[in-house]
């Protein structure tokens, strides 16, 4: 209830693909990272194109000792910055407004969650995302279309293991100019991406 209750991402560039992950969907998706043991209270973790925070956010209700929201969009970082304030996770989380580029450290991260675009507007917008995983070499739990046939062929050929796990209906509420109804829908796969031994 919580995370649903945070405010939502301003949804303000159509070009970064933006758009609210629901409290329902994070919390749920959450609760999976956690049967995995990814998740717990010795998890450094870094939320990649984090939007208004949620899924850090909640990472770090889980008792994260210390999380990492990375987001380009400055609107979508301030409102960030009100959510972590608002659900009183501040001594927890930090938030960087920048781009998850080759340049970003995630030395020191335990684990990265991500919802990155999913390239409908720009093609390969993933990219940056998958390589910050690479380089990391940290366990990573990704969302991203149900239609991406590419993210096991990607990880496995850096010799990294790949599951997909779960599926779920995730809302597209008529943001943008192109969006035809108030209310659409698309379905997302989660995985998780685990580095080679």
């Amino acid at each position: 209830m919580l995370l649903s209750s945070l405010p939502p991402h301003p949804c303000g560039d159509i070009g970064l693909e933006q758009y609210s992950t629901s409290g329902d969907i994070a919390a749920s998706w959450l609760a999976q990272i956690t049967v995995f043991g990814d998740l717990s209270e010795d998890s450094v973790v870094a939320d990649l194109g984090a939007g208004n925070g949620i899924l850090g956010i909640g990472a770090a209700l889980m008792d994260s000792p210390q999380v990492v929201l990375v987001e380009v969009d400055e609107n979508a970082c301030s409102v960030a910055f009100e959510a972590v304030e608002q659900a009183g996770v501040s001594d927890s989380v930090e938030i960087i407004c920048r781009s998850v580029d080759e340049s970003l450290d995630l030395s020191g991260v335990d684990m990265i969650i991500t919802n990155p675009p999913w390239g409908t507007q720009t093609p390969k917008s993933d990219r940056p995302f998958l390589n910050a995983i690479l380089r990391s070499n940290s366990v990573a739990h990704l969302m991203h279309s149900t239609e991406a046939t590419h993210i096991e062929a990607f990880f496995k050929s850096a010799g990294w293991n790949v599951e997909r796990y779960w599926e779920a209906d995730f809302a597209l509420p008529a943001a943008y100019f192109h969006h035809s109804s108030r209310q659409g829908k698309t379905k997302a796969a989660f995985w998780r991406l685990m580095p080679p031994d």
